[in-house]
């Protein structure tokens, strides 16, 4: 019986230009010429009998037959993706995670020892990032990402919700006197009084802060790390997660002021597209640090 599918290069050039809503992008990520993008989509319009873009000078844009088949092509082609990324890894044992690189570097590379000793046929590789990965194009099995575990197409589960609170160098306490209410605070040096967990976490403590930081001068730190890296050298007052800073708390290179944790909605969460709920090497990976999370939550 003969195939009713039309050519997968043309599927694949409309799939490209769909997304990049330009046939020349398209043609770049695919290595084809605009000439060439332009051919495969008009066999498939020849087989649909009917336009899917509508051709302007300097754009294109998808008819209405275009975005009903736009995100449909977009779908079998991650879900073709998965197959191959998950086919690829069984044989090659591997298990590739998009992480933060807070996270990785103070809660995940302490702990995946264990996950290796339970799972020793398969390889992990670390792809540390605070960009979403895009399952359907990068080589990543699983993310862990921040924010409100709602993103479409993949399932969240909660690693830990996403708290703060300030630390700081013992010895920057002690020049100040001591610390005797949050409001102490605003007379150090605030590392990065941009930061939106600040006025947060004032808030939950009863002080109007917002004018006091906004005269604060500071730097913009990218990631939690270097925050803390700064506030370990007394530079200023970091604001911290603290379940990723429990070994600078307990040797006293950092010190918690006040037993206030605030939290914004936001946590930690592990991430895969649904298509893989399947796939035994995410499967182990999700019980395992699922489970990891709750015991180092009590």
């Amino acid at each position: 019986m003969p195939s009713t599918l039309p050519p997968l290069a043309a599927l694949r050039a409309f799939e490209a230009a769909a997304r990049h809503q330009s046939f020349t992008r398209a043609g770049e990520e695919l290595g084809m010429t605009q000439a060439a993008v332009s051919y495969q989509i008009k066999v498939l319009e020849d087989r649909l009998g009917a336009p899917l873009f509508h051709r302007r000078p300097r754009q294109v844009t998808l008819t209405e037959t275009g975005q009903r088949l736009a995100p449909e092509i977009s779908r079998a082609f991650a879900i073709l993706a998965d197959a191959f990324t998950e086919a690829r890894g069984v044989v090659e044992g591997t298990l590739t995670i998009s992480t933060m690189h807070t996270f990785a570097a103070h809660w995940l590379v302490q702990r995946l020892g264990a996950f290796q000793l339970q799972n020793p046929s398969l390889a992990v590789r670390l792809d540390p990032s605070s960009d979403l990965a895009d399952f359907s194009r990068d080589p990543i099995d699983v993310a862990i990402r921040s924010g409100d575990g709602k993103w479409p197409g993949l399932i969240s589960h909660l690693i830990m919700k996403a708290d703060f609170t300030p630390m700081l160098n013992p010895g920057l306490a002690e020049r100040q006197g001591g610390l005797n209410a949050p409001n102490d605070l605003l007379s150090l040096p605030i590392l990065d009084p941009s930061d939106p967990w600040w006025p947060k976490w004032f808030a939950a403590a009863g002080v109007d802060a917002e004018e006091r930081l906004s005269r604060q001068r500071g730097s913009y730190y990218t990631v939690q790390t270097l925050e803390a890296g700064a506030a370990i050298a007394g530079t200023g007052v970091a604001i911290l997660t603290p379940a990723f800073y429990k070994a600078e708390l307990a040797s006293g290179r950092l010190v918690q002021p006040f037993d206030l944790v605030a939290e914004d909605g936001r946590g930690y969460w592990l991430v895969y597209p649904e298509t893989r709920t399947n796939s035994p090497k995410i499967r182990a990976f999700r019980d395992w640090i699922l489970s990891e999370a709750t015991a180092s939550a009590d």
